[in-house]
């Protein structure tokens, strides 16, 4: 394989871990403007970051080898997911091994990782949460699987790339009533997987609603801005995913610095745009009692399974 594709990887990665951030802090502000607030600005997830590693870091006491791992496991199976997923270009050095499978399985491990992070503190709330976030795993996984399994079908493969690059010969695919329903399918995923809203709210800290942040009260210091930037990182990768399956144009195919550096570009453009739209949706969206997030991610898994259905019999159209 070429350089450029060795680069391509490399700078994936490296724009979604020094990117997501910026990403956070984009959504805060546009959440703030449509508020009416001033907001603390779009680099400020960066100078908390900064401010947490700075940080003596603390560990509590009686806490085993699973609660010390876990940040730096979230952000590496992040980061290679990352590299696998075709964001920029299908052209790399992992093209072969990007399959929907291994992809869904890294992100998996490290929803596991942190739910037994929060077993192994002993806490009530890390417990709850931990319960929480294995009952929304147990859901969400299956119906990323399908969405774009269904995808996958007219491809004749589960290899992402390659996926994209049928997409990008026959954009018609898209716009069929399998694509139309592993959309709706994947974006609901997609929320349910990353903790916003309606299923849950990154901003509360209410013991009885909350879900992700119930696993990580007990982190702090270094080990904090980890796991902050783990699960940014994770909704970077997945809106990445998203633009890259249903809104593929602009992906290089090819061996070419240019094709790959537009791709960068437009990967960032597409997922600040879905950032900025899932910002301003959650301004209205009013987060669903916790009894009622399995009848949402049950109701995306019946989308999901009505795409593979669709794109099974009927050939997607």
């Amino acid at each position: 394989m070429s350089g450029v594709g060795v680069a391509a990887v490399a700078a994936q990665v490296l724009v979604v871990v020094l990117g997501t951030p910026l990403l956070t802090g984009l959504m805060r502000q546009v959440r703030a403007r449509m508020e009416g607030r001033a907001g603390a600005g779009v680099a400020q997830p960066w100078r908390d970051m900064r401010k947490l590693l700075r940080k003596t870091p603390v560990t509590p006491t009686g806490t085993g080898p699973a609660f010390r791992v876990a940040p730096a496991l979230l952000v590496a199976t992040t980061a290679v997911a990352a590299a696998l997923v075709p964001l920029a270009s299908t052209a790399t050095p992992v093209s072969g091994e990007a399959d929907l499978i291994l992809v869904v399985a890294l992100l998996a491990l490290g929803s596991v990782a942190l739910a037994l992070a929060g077993l192994d503190t002993g806490t009530a709330f890390g417990g709850m949460g931990a319960s929480r976030e294995m009952t929304v795993a147990a859901l969400v996984e299956p119906t990323i699987l399908l969405a774009v399994f269904a995808l996958s079908i007219p491809a004749g493969t589960t290899n992402l790339p390659r996926i994209v690059e049928g997409a990008l010969h026959e954009p018609a695919r898209l716009a069929s009533p399998a694509g139309l329903l592993a959309t709706a399918a994947l974006a609901v995923a997609v929320l349910a997987e990353t903790g916003r809203i309606p299923v849950d709210n990154p901003s509360t800290h209410l013991e009885l609603t909350m879900v992700h942040e119930a696993m990580v009260l007990e982190y702090a210091g270094p080990d904090l801005a980890l796991v902050e930037l783990g699960a940014q990182m994770r909704l970077t990768v997945l809106l990445g995913l998203l633009a890259s399956l249903f809104a593929p144009w602009g992906i290089a195919t090819g061996a070419s610095a240019a094709a790959v550096a537009l791709g960068l570009v437009l990967f960032a453009a597409k997922v600040a745009v879905l950032g900025a739209v899932l910002a301003a949706a959650e301004v209205f969206w009013a987060k669903v009692r916790l009894f009622r997030v399995p009848e949402l991610l049950a109701g995306s898994f019946l989308l999901a399974l009505l795409a593979v259905t669709s794109s099974y019999f009927l050939g997607g159209v």
